[in-house]
């Protein structure tokens, strides 16, 4: 069966490959090293929850912000004076997700391969510029896309500038992602099909309802049955 050509736009971290495992492997270190005596880690995670929220507004994201936001809230809860040294050891929790290997998710490069040879990809990523095309680089995907887009914030005015900047169709074009909040509900708002792939780990501040039925929605267990579709 020949199928109509589409433009298949992929959310990067935790859609193509593995990435807030690193960031919660950090997020237990940290909280090991900060050693509460009344705080439980889901207590902490909300006072870091706050932090993020606000500094996203101001500094974005990336391994390089978590760092600045894990070492403010060892100074809102450190029960202790706090050294130099405390805060460079909390920071590097974060610098050292850099360091950590690109794992594909299961079944990324066959599908984005056999993809790549009748559609038209394209990678959507918010984050660190510098940041998100190393791991892109690392990843060895990039050969099979056709452009890679890095934005401040994923939302609906980024999803119709990308629309228009590429000529995409929008009735031709699906954003294909794991986080309802950054990938679906943007996507679908700017007037885009969408896949959504859930992930187990998905970041929590990137949780969001999506819509339990839609006709440009559609919901799959794992990439791979992308293949069965398009």
């Amino acid at each position: 069966m020949v199928r109509p050509r589409q433009n298949l736009i992929f959310d990067a971290d935790d859609t193509l490959w593995e990435n807030n495992i690193y960031f919660e492997e950090a997020f237990e270190r940290f909280c090991d090293y900060l050693a509460h005596s009344s705080l439980s880690p889901s207590e902490v995670r909300g006072v870091l929850d706050e932090i993020e929220i606000t500094n996203a507004k101001i500094h974005g994201y990336g391994s390089k912000n978590f760092a600045r936001n894990l070492a403010e809230c060892y100074h809102h809860l450190a029960e202790h004076h706090i050294a130099e040294a405390d805060l460079k050891t909390v920071q590097e929790f974060a610098h050292q997700i850099l360091e950590k290997p690109i794992e594909l998710i299961d079944g990324v490069e066959v599908t984005v391969a056999q993809l790549a040879q009748r559609h038209s990809l394209t990678i959507f990523t918010k984050g660190d510029q510098e940041e998100q095309r190393l791991k892109i680089d690392r990843s060895g995907l990039g050969r099979y896309f056709e452009h890679a887009a890095i934005v401040r914030e994923k939302h609906r005015d980024s999803y119709v500038d990308l629309a228009q900047q590429r000529h995409f169709n929008p009735s031709h074009t699906w954003m294909i992602g794991n986080s309802p909040k950054s990938d679906i509900n943007p996507a679908l708002a700017a007037g885009l099909n969408a896949v959504f792939v859930p992930h187990p780990r998905t970041w929590s501040l990137e949780h969001a309802e999506v819509p339990k039925t839609h006709p440009r929605l559609l919901i799959l267990e794992r990439i791979p049955e992308l293949l069965d579709h398009f």
